[in-house]
């Protein structure tokens, strides 16, 4: 049995946001108040050892939840797999994350579901949820078996990676899973406008002489999947929106009430195209850093509730491929250990973010919008949490990182507050930055 004294309890669930004494036994949140003695909890724990945590100044929250992750098994386990990505999860105060489908072989069948499911389970760390593809191969020609995937416990349908660039495939396909209540996860991309393009098209990369992808690339295909979201009634998430007419779409398809919810990516709130060095790779993304104009929208987009939540996109690649020239190297983020930490540090802390309205954007809304468990910290609830010290300070090491990965923008740098204990179903699995 644990008992949390005086800690700062943040639960958008219960609009919560004070300090409170917090009991978790036999895997479940069993009481908080706002305090308690120690004969009290002595007589609630009923013989029980109590192991106590004096945990003024800190916060406890609910576990969080990435919607967007790539472990890569399988296939790709040299970069990442499901029991290094899920301890990388836990490590940075993630206890569920949702799998993209876009492995090798791709996710396009309940066997491969099952799989992903069943390695989540045998690691034993986050819960680890894997997402089908919404086509046969990822090709875009023929939709795969929605109902039986869900019944294999699929969580949601994307091809991430690659958009559905025909539209009348994307219309069949918020239609086909309505029949499973999941959502459709839209890559917005049209690959057209994005062509063989290296970062955003703009002043910094015609100085940097980078081919460039223009931000019309992927709000074209934001237009394109609102209008059929609301011409179908389908349930359309979007993917790591990154640009200023992709949030002013969503707002006003909002505003017209299309079922619709979206996500932004920290580094997509922390960074812009003018910090990328053609010396160092780690900014390289897809879709790429926009200008500060589409960071300020990204965070206003946030605050407001036009982006609903926050994923990492957490996309692990290897240091040999990291490490080539700007054009050659992939696209992608390591960053399941760092986001938190990364988001507390430039967002919270200079105001631009409250931490109420982050921990809601990566617990509560995506629990709810995708159906999950986890997501609140209500009595009866499953332990799912995290104990976050803000003063905490560490320097990102690569011989510390859990994750096979080190392609982060914060390798060597110092950052401030992060998670020094995390429960998963009232199990104890990182304490003090260990992951047990």
């Amino acid at each position: 049995m644990w008992w949390l004294k005086e800690v700062w309890v943040i639960d958008p669930s219960q609009s919560l946001s004070a300090p409170r004494d917090v009991l978790v036994k036999g895997g479940q949140v069993l009481e908080m108040a706002s305090s308690m003695t120690e004969e009290e909890v002595l007589t609630i724990a009923q013989g029980e050892p109590v192991e106590t945590i004096n945990a003024k100044g800190k916060f406890v929250f609910p576990g969080l939840i990435d919607v967007h992750t790539h472990l890569r098994e399988p296939g790709q386990e040299e970069k990442e797999d499901i029991l290094s990505g899920s301890r990388a999860a836990v490590r940075g105060g993630f206890t569920t994350i949702l799998a993209m489908a876009n492995t090798k072989p791709v996710i396009d069948n309940r066997a491969l579901v099952e799989f992903v499911l069943l390695q989540g389970v045998r690691a034993g760390y986050a819960h680890v949820l894997p997402i089908g593809t919404v086509t046969k191969g990822m090709q875009g020609s023929e939709l795969v078996e929605m109902v039986d995937m869900k019944e294999g416990g699929a969580a949601a349908f994307s091809d991430d990676g690659k958009n559905i660039q025909n539209a009348e495939m994307m219309r069949l396909a918020l239609e086909y899973a309505k029949l499973t209540g999941l959502p459709i996860i839209s890559h917005c991309e049209d690959k057209d406008l994005a062509g063989d393009g290296l970062m955003r098209r703009g002043v910094t990369s015609a100085r940097m002489g980078l081919k460039g992808i223009p931000a019309s690339a992927e709000s074209v295909i934001v237009a394109r999947d609102l209008l059929l979201a609301e011409e179908t009634g389908g349930k359309l998430h979007l993917a790591h929106i990154s640009t200023t007419e992709s949030v002013n779409l969503i707002r006003e398809a909002k505003a017209r009430g299309v079922n619709v919810t979206a996500e932004v990516n920290p580094h997509h709130l922390i960074f812009c195209d003018e910090d990328i060095t053609l010396t160092d790779t780690a900014l390289k993304v897809n879709p790429p850093l926009g200008s500060r104009g589409d960071r300020e929208s990204l965070i206003e987009g946030l605050r407001d509730g036009t982006l609903d939540m926050i994923a990492t996109d957490h996309a692990p690649h290897t240091q040999s491929e990291k490490t080539r020239p700007f054009a050659e190297a992939p696209f992608g983020i390591a960053s399941l250990e760092t986001a938190l930490s990364a988001v507390w540090q430039y967002l919270v802390l200079p105001g631009q973010l409250s931490l109420d309205r982050v921990i809601e954007a990566w617990s509560y809304s995506p629990a709810q919008r995708f159906g999950l468990s986890g997501g609140t910290l209500k009595p009866g609830s499953s332990a799912d949490m995290v104990l976050f010290d803000p003063d905490f300070s560490e320097v990102i090491d690569s011989a510390t990182l859990v994750s096979k990965a080190r392609n982060t923008p914060f390798l060597g740098k110092s950052l401030q507050g992060f998670p020094i204990m995390v429960w998963v179903e009232g199990q104890l699995v990182q304490r003090n930055r260990t992951v047990i």
